[in-house]
């Protein structure tokens, strides 16, 4: 086997054994729930910064409502009254208008509506003055927010949430807890009490094989490690010679 031939199999293990592991995590909550605040606050929002690469997040602002339909009209109820309601249809709005800038790269689709979400949460929860739909937008950029409010007081609203209520049914029907957390679009009791109490710990759990960032964690998958690539190396080298 030549010299050249070596490097590119090592290359391709390399690469392999060092790609990145993604999941998809689906997070059913609340807009006006405390325990979704506190949930996307101090641990999802942090852990999703961390693991930007390794998290395919899906945002679904539903929870414990319902919804019925009169004529050409959806009537929702909401878990911490109507006002919820309204809350929950600015998120649906802003989860489907909001843009990445293209004039910031920094600042893609995914990064705004993180960012968007995390502070709506925040703030609502101060229960003062107007709902932050607005506050928030200006806060990090978000240039559309006449778009997301016009969407929010329209049927387009309405549809975008019911469509979140269809979704929320199909995981559980009625939905157990706010927040749930669901990976790979699956509701498992064990993760839904670990993501809880530790997301991150969570996360790790099912991500394989396991990130650096995952590293010292129980249950987290470990990584390839070096000494198997260097015993690979012999092995490759010694058939070669």
């Amino acid at each position: 086997m030549s010299i050249k031939n070596i490097v590119l199999l090592l290359s391709l293990f390399v690469a392999g054994s060092y790609a990145q592991s993604k999941v998809p995590v689906n997070i059913y909550y609340e807009a006006l729930c405390p325990d979704s605040a506190a949930f996307i606050n101090k641990q999802l929002y942090p852990a999703a910064k961390q693991f930007k690469d390794n998290m395919d997040l899906k945002f679904i602002p539903f929870g414990k409502a319902s919804y019925r339909t009169q004529g050409s009209e959806t009537l929702f109820e909401c878990h911490h009254g109507p006002n919820e309601c309204y809350a929950n249809k600015v998120h649906a709005c802003a989860l489907y208008h909001i843009q990445g800038n293209s004039y910031q790269p920094n600042n893609t689709r995914e990064v705004l509506i993180l960012e968007y979400v995390n502070c709506l949460m925040e703030r609502a929860q101060f229960k003062a003055g107007e709902f932050p739909g607005k506050e928030c937008a200006e806060m990090h950029e978000i240039h559309n927010w006449e778009t997301i409010e016009q969407c929010a007081n329209s049927t387009e609203g309405s549809s975008l949430l019911k469509n979140y209520g269809d979704e929320t049914a199909k995981l559980q029907q009625p939905l157990k807890s706010v927040p749930t957390i669901a990976f790979k679009q699956t509701f498992d009791a064990d993760n839904q009490q670990l993501a809880v109490r530790n997301f991150r710990e969570a996360l790790c759990k099912n991500l394989k094989p396991s990130p650096v960032q995952c590293r010292g964690l129980p249950g987290s998958a470990p990584a390839v490690a070096s000494f198997g690539l260097v015993t690979l190396l012999s092995v490759i080298l010694t058939r070669a010679f």
